[in-house]
């Protein structure tokens, strides 16, 4: 057990560090590596936010800046980030939110960014006057049973909830109007809609089951609709840590999804995802297969070229490279409102798969050429082989002192004679049973004991 506590924390800093381990081994980079050594794990320092936040609109683009002043050390991305979000509040009707990032500024930017108790006072207003004028439309609607005019006034309400950060009352609004779609169009609307609310709220049970009602109206469903509920669907089987369907459901996604969804998602984060799921749950064949001469998917990850990159360079067993760009690329994804619980996990499984892919064509290895081939030092390695060969994900042993890894290779001739004479044994319990029973049959044994009973 002390031996698999030991594993964790040499394994996370070789693999993100790329060559912390090894400064020993090679001080010519002793320089580079105590550099990255020291540079915090959430730094947002590569991250561009204001060309980030364009990428996005509506809700999900605060909430994406909240989260990064939340979760990221830096002082100024921080501020930044706030000062982003004030802004973007400030064109929609959003008071709750509003006095939230109020409250997270403190004061930091100035008079300019403080509480504006005349704006949230104004829009308050506003938003009973506008409550009331939708209710007394909807009492009409129902009232003279107009069936597209409950569902536009459901609808509206839906929109007004929405806008004002009533996740829950907008939910059912839109739900409601269900019972009022007339055209599979509608059905579709309301399905995103309902979608849409629910990725907000984080209840991706919700989103999967939508997802599934809307593909049950093939007819109303364009590419771009098609593309979008892929999204959510990938989105669901994220968060649900399904990482091979996730990858299944980005890798769909094509380039007429565009802009499209992006009070949702946008199609660098399509990239990402798709490119980090596969790597970490797919096979070489399903890799080659399904994302490097996927051409529609080619298309999204050349904008983000880091992610193609390191996909091509794991499957050319360039291990080195492939880590390294994770490794640079690990700050910023820790940032993604939805990514960061799963990088850790990700990240470990992309790299136990880069370990196993490279020790299973040998018979044996040795272990000092493999850690130049990773960065990382001889014992760090050796410990994550030992956790992998505990694991039973790779079939092999380690010579410690010569620091060799031999394969266990099966004994083909042998293993084929074993399962001939299991083929065989089993074979003849068969036909012994097959002759007792006819031989019960054959004389009533089995009548007689249900007369018995």
């Amino acid at each position: 057990m002390d031996g698999e506590e030991d594993v964790s924390n040499p394994m996370m800093e070789e693999m993100y560090a790329n060559g912390i381990g090894g400064v020993d081994e090679s001080p010519s980079s002793s320089t580079s590596t105590t550099t990255r050594k020291n540079r915090p794990i959430i730094s947002g320092e590569l991250l561009d936010i204001e060309a980030y936040a364009g990428l996005y609109t509506g809700r999900t683009k605060i909430m994406r800046l909240i989260f990064i002043a939340d979760h990221c050390d830096n002082p100024g991305i921080q501020l930044e980030a706030l000062r982003m979000a004030y802004d973007e509040i400030k064109k929609g009707e959003n008071t709750q939110l509003f006095r939230e990032v109020v409250q997270k500024i403190d004061g930091r930017l100035g008079p300019n960014y403080s509480m504006d108790a005349t704006w949230c006072n104004m829009v308050d207003r506003k938003a009973e006057q506008r409550k009331e004028k939708l209710e007394n439309e909807l009492n009409a609607y129902r009232t003279n049973l107009i069936k597209e005019s409950i569902r536009m006034g459901y609808n509206d309400f839906g929109d007004f909830y929405y806008a004002h950060g009533a996740l829950g009352d907008a939910f059912k609004s839109y739900v409601r109007t269900r019972d009022y779609c007339t055209t599979s169009k509608h059905i579709i609307q309301m399905c995103l809609s309902a979608i849409l609310v629910s990725i907000e709220m984080g209840q991706f049970t919700h989103v999967t089951s939508y997802v599934g009602k809307a593909e049950q109206t093939p007819e109303a469903l364009d590419s771009t609709t098609v593309a979008k509920l892929r999204c959510a669907a990938g989105l669901a089987h994220l968060e649900a840590k399904k990482y091979k369907l996730a990858a299944r459901k980005f890798l769909e996604v094509g380039p007429e999804l565009g802009s499209s969804y992006s009070e949702v998602i946008a199609p660098q984060d399509v990239a990402t995802y798709g490119g980090l799921c596969a790597l970490a749950s797919f096979d070489r064949s399903e890799l080659k297969n399904k994302v490097i001469d996927n051409i529609n998917f080619r298309n999204i990850l050349e904008l983000v070229p880091e992610v193609r990159e390191l996909i091509n360079d794991f499957y050319s067993s360039h291990y080195a490279s492939c880590l390294e760009y994770l490794g640079n690329l690990k700050s910023n994804l820790m940032l993604d409102i939805h990514l960061h619980d799963h990088v850790e996990t990700l990240y470990d499984q992309i790299r136990n798969k880069a370990l196993i892919q490279y020790t299973h064509p040998f018979v044996s290895v040795d272990m000092r050429m493999m850690a130049d081939a990773f960065k990382t030092s001889v014992a760090g390695l050796e410990k994550e082989l030992e956790a992998l060969i505990t694991d039973n994900q790779i079939q092999a042993r380690i010579d410690s002192h010569n620091k060799i890894l031999y394969a266990r290779h099966a004994d083909q001739r042998n293993a084929t004679f074993q399962r001939v004479l299991q083929t065989g044994n089993e074979f003849d319990r068969d036909v012994r049973a097959m002759l007792l029973r006819a031989n019960l049959l054959k004389h009533d044994y089995n009548l007689r004991a249900s007369r018995k009973l």
